[in-house]
């Protein structure tokens, strides 16, 4: 075969583009081509969200509550269930696991009861004009590995929305609503009417 930059038609022959004769580039897929259509959905742009870097564990505030893992340990708590809150704000439930650690342990699995989030988890013991909103929440280390997964980020981040809209609804802080029976209750009383819920039915951790 003719390599291809060496490569004329013949003048015998009657294919004005010769595509048998010659070598073919190799294939390409389409979604590869910079600029394509194709490569365009691929890549998020358009109607698609763009890729980003998934971010396994964040910075944490120093917290009202810290959650730690003999909360919601299946085998520390055992039938008991996980720690119940009076000032939940949601609930989440997914087991306990850590990547490689330092220690060389390549994989950490713990069982999880079903837990809730508490409110003094989202709001710092220092700071008067800051809210958490995902994996920056009152955790530890090992319990931000049930703590970060998606559907517990998306309620924390709905809890946090709400509580800034009723603080300036009722011109008070954070700190004064889990403060006060009367507000926190109408705060989670809020919650429940956009839907969140705050307890679990009577289930067991796995």
């Amino acid at each position: 075969m003719t390599p291809a930059s060496t490569w004329r038609r013949p003048a015998s022959c009657p294919c004005r583009r010769c595509t048998g004769c010659r070598p073919r580039p190799p294939p390409r897929r389409r979604d590869r081509i910079p600029g394509s259509a194709a490569a365009r959905r691929r890549h998020g742009r358009g109607r698609r969200a763009r890729p980003g870097p998934y971010i396994r564990e964040s910075r944490r505030i120093r917290a009202l509550t810290t959650v730690t893992e003999q909360d919601l340990s299946v085998a520390v708590r055992g039938d008991k269930g996980a720690v119940s809150y009076h000032d939940s704000v949601g609930v989440g439930m997914y087991r306990i696991d850590l990547h490689p650690s330092t220690g060389g342990d390549n994989y950490i699995d713990v069982a999880c009861s079903p837990f809730e989030i508490p409110l003094g988890a989202l709001i710092p013991q220092r700071m008067t004009n800051l809210l958490p909103a995902c994996k920056n929440i009152g955790t530890t280390h090992i319990t931000n590995g049930a703590y970060r997964l998606h559907p517990v980020e998306w309620n924390v981040g709905e809890a946090a929305g709400a509580l800034a809209a009723f603080c300036l609804d009722r011109a008070t802080t954070p700190h004064a609503v889990r403060a006060s029976e009367r507000l926190l209750a109408d705060y989670q009383d809020r919650l429940t009417q956009d839907g969140v819920e705050l307890r679990w039915p009577d289930v067991t951790g796995y």
